[in-house]
């Protein structure tokens, strides 16, 4: 597979000049780069070779003199390195040690260049340290039809072999649709778990069941069903190891915030990660499609049931892949009933939530959150408390404008709180007070947490919303927590979700494309400002837009420009707006 993540670090050149000592130690000029030149195709972070250099020369028993025996450069080059390494103390595995994160920062490193790279390189091979690890890319949406994540996950499951497993909220495409026919048709075994099954399984005339959506899947083969908490996930797991465990090595995974669909893939902004050459996260996928598959109940639309897994994947087959997890909130949940199909939450448990805590308190420069919602107490008591510590800290979160509300509603939503708090005689109920869908966007910003809402309309509407569909957080450059899951209480405790933790230099690229993502989302539409524009609009134009080009707006900037349009639209409060939003999206100047 291709890495469309990659940064390329060049290597050697033939122009480049090099100081070949007597005995043919390898060494550079002082300041000469990975970038002024380019040898065996190039070395990228991340990639095998990069991990292998990096665990080379951080390993603490690679002395000066060992480095210079086993990758050949010279004396000052191998100190050089392991002074570095060391830190001031000059003594391994002390408080001021300062190990090598990247490439980038090796070649910082005075004489350290293309040729003692490619030097590094060879030691590292020699001592098995280069070795080929998971790979994974991610598309974000918007993107074209030929470029987007359906057109994706079509292309892997037209080149399923064996299996395809699917865990979905959301499903409507077309080429989707005709890939997994074609693959039923190849003799493929397609399970097929669907949110919208719970509600089609109540259709009772088998006419309006065969046309639903659930009832096209089975009239193609795929054997669908519903389990009876939400199913938030997006997962696609082809050729993976349902019936034999050795497949876990070639299986190929897809998960992230996108549901497979038009909006999914070429309206909202989303994420969908795809994931190969990892034996332990396609064992912990196909663990959590299985104990779901083994608690859902059959649509009985007409396709061939499909049994449980044979291979009996269990947790212990999730092998510990540094820096990768997966993160499921089924951990929440017990199956219970006659027939095991009767999901049951521990409210105790916070699985989720822990683990986005637990990166928030680890955060020591900058944590960035792109997410639809934000209506999880933990976690936003987290954030306030990290920037309550570390004024300085970079915290930016950008939400989508359904969780805007305005000071008036929030102070009547934390009125409510305080009554329901002050009423509850138990445990349980002040927990059920807390736990309320409560919307805590104005809580963060009057704490000195830098917000914008991705804005395109007066009020908020399922019909018209570009929805800002992103649900991941990078911390301190180098940690990424991404998945299906919304920051609230519902998402951890009456649905099924996943999401990827990834850290580490071998995840950089991936890390650093989720960085430059919320960089040009977190600036959506002012650069062009397009605010000022919209305003001019608002004041003098004679219809009045009430939905309009989407952008990146302040908590103030969104309440101001409100306030805007309610002068200018009277009716913009009225009954009718009110109730019916998509047949009001102008405004006609009175």
């Amino acid at each position: 597979m291709s890495r469309p993540l990659s940064i390329v670090v060049s290597a050697l050149s033939a122009t480049l000049v090099l100081a070949c000592m007597a005995d043919e130690e390898i060494e550079d000029a002082e300041d000469a780069g990975f970038n002024s030149g380019k040898a065996d195709g190039g070395i990228e972070e991340g990639s095998p070779e990069a991990l292998g250099v990096l665990a080379l020369v951080n390993d603490p028993a690679e002395t000066a003199a060992a480095l210079k025996s086993d990758a050949h450069v010279t004396s000052r080059v191998a100190k050089n390195i392991v002074n570095h390494r060391n830190g001031a103390d000059g003594v391994a595995n002390t408080d001021d040690d300062d190990r090598f994160d990247s490439l980038a920062e090796l070649d910082a490193v005075p004489f350290v260049g293309p040729a003692t790279l490619n030097a590094l390189i060879s030691a590292a091979r020699a001592k098995g340290l280069i070795h080929a690890g998971p790979t994974l890319g991610v598309i974000f949406s918007p993107q074209p039809p030929p470029t987007s994540s359906n057109a994706k996950i079509a292309e892997l499951i037209r080149g399923a072999q064996h299996s395809v497993d699917i865990a979905i909220y959301s499903f409507s495409d077309a080429g989707i649709s005709a890939a997994l026919a074609d693959a039923v048709q190849r003799g493929l075994p397609v399970r097929f778990l669907f949110e919208t099954a719970s509600e089609d399984r109540k259709l009772t005339d088998p006419t309006a069941l065969a046309a639903s959506k659930s009832g096209r899947l089975e009239a193609a083969g795929v054997d669908v069903r519903w389990v009876n908490q939400i199913l938030h996930h997006k997962v696609l797991i082809v050729d993976g190891p349902r019936d034999d465990k050795s497949l876990a090595a070639t299986a190929k995974l897809v998960m992230g915030s996108a549901n497979w669909s038009a909006t999914g893939s070429g309206v909202f902004d989303e994420n969908t990660i795809t994931i190969e050459n990892s034996p332990e996260l396609a064992a912990a996928y196909q663990h959590e499609f299985d104990i779901l598959w083994a608690g859902s109940r059959e649509l009985s639309a007409g396709a061939p049931a499909q049994p449980r897994s044979m291979a009996n994947i269990t947790t212990a087959d999730e092998l510990d892949d540094s820096g990768i997890q997966a993160i499921f909130t089924s951990a929440n949940f017990t199956p219970g009933g006659t027939d095991g199909t009767t999901w049951r939450v521990d409210r105790s448990k916070l699985t989720m939530s822990d683990a986005w805590v637990a990166a928030i308190q680890r955060a020591t420069t900058s944590i960035h959150i792109g997410s639809t919602h934000l209506r999880l107490r933990p976690v936003v008591e987290a954030l306030i408390a990290k920037k309550q510590a570390q004024p300085d800290i970079d915290i930016k979160l950008y939400l989508d404008q359904q969780e805007w509300i305005s000071a008036a509603g929030d102070a009547s939503q934390k009125a409510d709180l305080d009554a329901c708090l002050a009423a509850a005689t138990t445990d349980t109920q002040k927990l059920d007070c807390r736990d309320n869908d409560f919307l805590f966007s104005k809580s963060v910003v009057d704490a000195g947490i830098d917000v914008r809402f991705k804005s395109y309309a007066y009020r908020w509407d399922a019909t018209y919303a570009v929805q800002q569909h992103s649900k991941y957080m990078i911390v301190d450059g180098k940690e990424l927590l991404t998945g299906s899951y919304n920051l609230s209480m519902n998402s951890e405790q009456h649905t099924f979700e996943n999401a990827l933790h990834v850290t580490g230099p071998e995840y950089a690229p991936l890390v650093n494309a989720f960085e430059a993502n919320f960089a040009s989302i977190f600036d959506t539409g002012r650069a062009q400002d397009l605010l000022s524009s919209l305003r001019t609009r608002i004041i003098s134009d004679p219809t009045i837009p009430m939905v309009f080009d989407s952008m990146a707006l302040t908590w103030s900037e969104l309440d101001q420009l409100r306030t805007l349009i309610r002068t200018n639209c009277t009716l913009a409060d009225s009954t009718d707006f009110r109730n019916n939003p998509p047949a009001h999206k102008t405004c006609t100047r009175q």
